[in-house]
């Protein structure tokens, strides 16, 4: 057989995908089509030998908006393919196109299809124990199968995510080739390469460090500190980092003239004898600092499920010999079949091999209610607990994406990701990389992650009998589970092996030891009907009568709080919500909960909060419609509104005093309002509760409660904003217009016009939110809300002051006073005669901006405003240092930097610090001065302020230039090594 133009030996008829897409047969390029065709090709080759649905076609090739005529489209486009392949393929080379089960079926051998050629080879130089000169070969023929951008002169969005994944995989061979290549001592091979590589791909770290070590070790030193110095200077101008742990290491092995490290394939075994990898130093810029470690409690007595833990570790192990591979694995099975719990018991027995920390995230992908959890909260979560900073944190999707992914390169990471509904919601949330693992459970088997990103998948099934009676054992004891083995099958049978179901009816024997467990079996025997709300009907089991069990053993009070939970918004609640739900005193709620803790109906989490299993949710929510009638389940839902929106006024305030838009009508009896103190305790109790809060406010709106719903998102603008969750803001504000309409509320509708305008501001869309506010202004206007008119015209200020338009932004602080002074808000007043102040020395005129911050002072103090008062006195430092009372700005300034620290305000404490250190260099102080500064930069620091923000600028300026002129004695001595 000859080799075709790939090299690609004994292949007669090739698929190539990597590049243009194209039909060689015998080294022939076959002329296939347009390029929609094309894609059908493709759409059909990335997963040859297995049949692909029809609509997930016209999907791939189409996308979600496809036209009417489509699928009349995909079946001509069909057959002419298959008469293209049946014209060309020569006697006895299996290309066929036929069809399969409502779809299409491509029959082609791996190999003949070029990407799936090239995980072949990339799988066989992954093998455990393989030699370097060995797998150096399989990699060099794996790059060498691609022939420039794949897919390439095709577009659309699967083409976009499959060209993107590819590309990742390309990337990671590379790297994994030349790190053999230098391992057998030929450096020189990879430098071209790799250069190339690097050029297209700048951010890409394993790339640079690759490069570096083959320049080092081709004995080209100077080179591999020039490309350390390129890829630094581009990570802090595109992502504000710094390099990761791995390319700093190699740098600093090559400034102390040593050779560096070298790379050591992971030895295979189980994750609980791979070596884990050094952990970053402590502080480096790229990595704030933080550990995550957010996996749950793994389920006591987890038993059974062998099979499935050998296959994650041998999926684990056969990547661990890999440096550059990204592990994803998909967990699949029906709702209750226990895949959290095996990938929670997986990882905690895996969680030593990533040092970096752990992460998790249940993304509620089929939880009812609609509260499923979209892939920009999650990574927005997942920056959080990597320790970002609000103020570091990018706008878009995309560019946090590109953080979270840069803070993991270089790490070892396990990213677990729960309850998935399908490939779109996860993507994002992949790490890109080597070293870290994504595990993810779904009810559904996730095979677009095997075409584009690589994934291995695990189904899980029900228990089977043997593993049925282990959990039954491990739970009840031996000798009651051998004491009559007729029932334990009987019982075995009856749950159909579903582990939610066995774990409840061992719950109900344990709590009952004198009751036998034939009678459990009786019990189950003639119970009829099951569980409607299992997933699609996957697991035949008599769930809703092994529920039934723990719900008859409850008492009526704690019975009926079960099923006034299925009203909660979720997705989870803590015990004040869970009192108002019911309109109990917090103990006697507390003592229920506890209760259906025991009885396995609830589920604690960490930090008091408690949740429901999605099939037990919708299990309460068919008992509370069933036994409630239409004004208990309108009450509790009003109770649980009230509390939700009551706490929360109750922490705007405390965070920042202002009057509402509108009188808010009072709680309901029963509806328990939390007691906060301070903004503190404000902040913690907004961070835990905001995706209840923001599932309550579509919750408000579908359940007839729309004055709770844009009541509820109004609460949380100050909160989402100051932490950056500018697109749940605009999402909420969405949600609470559609309300306010409904409900014909026109403050209702100005309030969310003012937080879409706030939204659209942040998102720098400034036209869409000056139309928004212009919105808000007219209705608010109309409505006669003083307080509301006062918002907007303070927003429509701060907004004309940043594009430069001072007198405009003076015009609408001075309407924001009058409107502040009408409704009778102290706080608002105060906050309108600073920023009229401000802008007045803006523009000069420094009397009357003095006059102005002064008249502030006493009504922030009045009202307690603490973060108000830290800015005033920073203006009029600011205004003092004008007019050239230094004495009295130093003073200012100081004040200020207090009451930003007392307000946890960072990012104001270090520019306060920042002036205070400029005072003190006029007025030829040096070392408080350089005191200043310093403390300044190591505030930005902690908040993760990147390089190039101005701020950090303008400090390093300072200590820079006061190092220069130090007298040498008086330098700061260098931190001991």
């Amino acid at each position: 057989m000859k080799a075709n133009r790939a090299g690609s030996v004994g292949i007669v008829v090739e698929l190539r995908l990597l590049g243009p897409v194209e039909l060689s047969v015998q080294g022939r390029t076959i002329e296939v089509g347009p390029p929609q065709r094309r894609t059908v090709l493709a759409a059909l080759a990335v997963d040859s030998g297995r049949p692909v649905p029809v609509d997930v076609l016209i999907m791939r090739v189409w996308g979600a908006e496809a036209p009417d005529g489509a699928r009349r489209a995909l079946h001509a486009h069909v057959a002419r393919l298959r008469r293209l392949c049946e014209r060309t393929a020569p006697a006895g080379a299996p290309l066929r196109l036929v069809r399969r089960s409502g779809g299409y079926l491509l029959e082609a051998l791996p190999e003949q299809v070029d990407v799936h050629r090239f995980r072949q080879l990339a799988d066989r130089a992954r093998e455990a124990g393989r030699p370097d000169g060995e797998r150096a070969a399989l990699l060099r023929e794996a790059l060498g199968v691609w022939r420039g951008e794949p897919l390439a002169g095709l577009s659309g969005p699967w083409v976009a995510r499959v060209r993107e994944a590819w590309r990742r995989q390309h990337v990671d061979a590379a790297v994994a080739w030349a790190h053999a290549e230098v391992r057998v001592s030929d450096p020189v091979s990879v430098i071209g390469p790799l250069t190339e590589l690097l050029d297209e791909y700048p951010l890409v770290e394993p790339l640079a460090e690759a490069l570096m070590r083959a320049l080092r070790a081709a004995g080209r030193g100077a080179e591999a500190l020039d490309a350390y110095a390129a890829v630094r200077r581009r990570l802090a101008e595109e992502l504000g980092v710094d390099p990761g742990a791995e390319l700093r290491k190699i740098h600093e092995a090559i400034l102390r003239g040593g050779a560096a490290e070298p790379v050591v394939p992971v030895p295979s075994g189980t994750p609980e004898r791979a070596a884990p990898p050094a952990r970053p130093p402590s502080g480096a810029a790229a990595w704030p600092g933080t550990l995550p470690g957010q996996l749950p409690m793994g389920v006591q007595g987890f038993t059974g499920r062998d099979h499935e833990l050998a296959e994650l570790e041998d999926i684990f192990a056969a990547a661990a010999g890999q440096p550059s591979a990204v592990v994803i694995t998909a967990v699949s099975g029906t709702a209750g079949v226990g895949k959290t719990a095996l990938a929670l018991h997986w990882a905690r027995r895996a969680q030593h091999a990533f040092p970096d920390g752990q992460l998790f995230v249940n993304l509620r992908g089929f939880a009812p209610g609609g509260s499923v959890m979209g892939p920009a909260e999650a990574v927005r979560g997942f920056l959080d607990a990597l320790g970002v900073p609000p103020a570091r944190i990018p706008v878009g999707l995309e560019a946090q994406v590109g953080l979270y992914r840069s803070l993991l390169t270089g790490r070892r990471v396990l990213v677990v990701l729960d309850n998935v509904r399908d490939a779109e919601q996860v993507r994002p949330l992949l790490p890109g990389a080597p070293g870290c693992l994504a595990l993810i459970t779904s009810r559904r088997s996730l095979t677009g992650l095997v075409a584009t990103e690589g994934a291995r998948l695990v189904t899980l099934g029900l228990l089977g009998p043997r593993e049925a009676r282990e959990l039954l054992v491990v739970r009840l004891g031996a000798h009651r589970v051998t004491a009559d083995p007729d029932a334990v099958r009987e019982i075995i049978g009856r749950c159909a092996g579903l582990p939610l179901a066995l774990a409840i009816v061992a719950a109900r024997a344990a709590a009952q030891p004198d009751l036998p467990l034939a009678a459990l079996a009786a019990e189950l025997r003639r119970a009829d009907g099951r569980l409607d709300a299992l997933d699609g009907g996957e697991a035949s089991s008599e769930v809703r009568a092994v529920f039934s069990w723990s719900y008859q053993a409850l008492d009526p009070q704690t019975a009926r709080l079960f099923r006034l939970l299925a009203l909660h918004p979720g997705p989870s609640a803590a015990l004040p919500a869970i009192a108002a739900l019911a309109g109990l005193p917090a103990a006697r709620a507390g003592a229920l909960v506890r209760d259906l803790v025991r009885g396995h109906l609830l589920t604690e989490q960490p930090a008091g909060r408690y949740a429901f299993h999605d099939l037990l949710r919708a299990y309460a929510a068919e008992l509370v419609a069933a036994h409630d009638d239409e004004e208990a389940r309108r009450n509790a839902a009003r109770r649980v509104f009230d509390h939700y929106l009551h706490t929360a006024r109750v922490a705007d305030a405390l965070v920042t005093p202002r009057a509402e838009p509108a009188p808010r009508p009072d709680a309901q009896e029963g509806a328990l309002v939390e007691e906060l103190s301070d903004h503190r305790q404000a902040q913690a109790w907004f961070a835990a509760e905001r995706p209840v809060l923001l599932a309550a406010v579509e919750q408000a709106r579908s359940t007839g409660f729309p004055g709770h719903s844009w009541r509820l998102a109004s609460a949380l603008t100050t909160h989402l904003d100051r932490h950056g969750h500018w697109r749940a803001l605009s999402a909420a504000h969405t949600t609470a217009l559609a309300a306010a309409r409904r409900g014909g509320d026109a403050v209702g509708q100005a309030e969310a016009l003012r937080g879409l305008g706030l939204a659209a501001d942040r998102l720098d869309r400034p036209d869409e939110a000056r139309a928004h506010y212009l919105g808000a202004l007219e209705l608010f206007g109309e409505a006669g809300s003083h307080a509301g008119q006062a918002r907007v015209h303070q927003h429509l200020s701060r907004m004309s002051e940043a594009q430069g338009r001072h007198r405009q932004a003076l015009g609408h602080a001075h309407d924001s006073l009058a409107h502040h002074r009408a409704a009778g808000d102290l706080a608002g007043q105060s906050a309108a005669l600073n920023h009229i102040g401000w802008i007045l020395a803006q523009l000069g005129d420094h009397q009357e901006a003095l006059a102005h911050c002064r008249r502030a002072l006493e009504p922030a103090r009045r009202t307690g405003d603490l973060n108000g008062q830290a800015h005033i006195q920073d203006s009029l430092g600011y205004i003092h240092d004008r007019l050239g009372r230094h004495a009295e700005a130093l003073d200012h300034y100081e004040q200020a930097v207090v009451l930003f620290h007392q307000t946890g305000d960072r990012h104001g404490e270090a520019a306060a610090l920042l002036c205070l250190g400029d005072l003190h260099d006029t007025a030829g102080r040096p070392l408080p001065a350089r005191t200043a500064w310093a403390r300044a930069l190591a505030l930005t620091a902690e908040l993760g302020v990147p390089e190039l923000d101005p701020l950090r600028v303008r400090l390093r300026e300072r200590l820079d230039a006061d190092a220069a002129r130090a007298p040498a004695a008086q330098r700061p001595r260098p931190a001991p090594a």
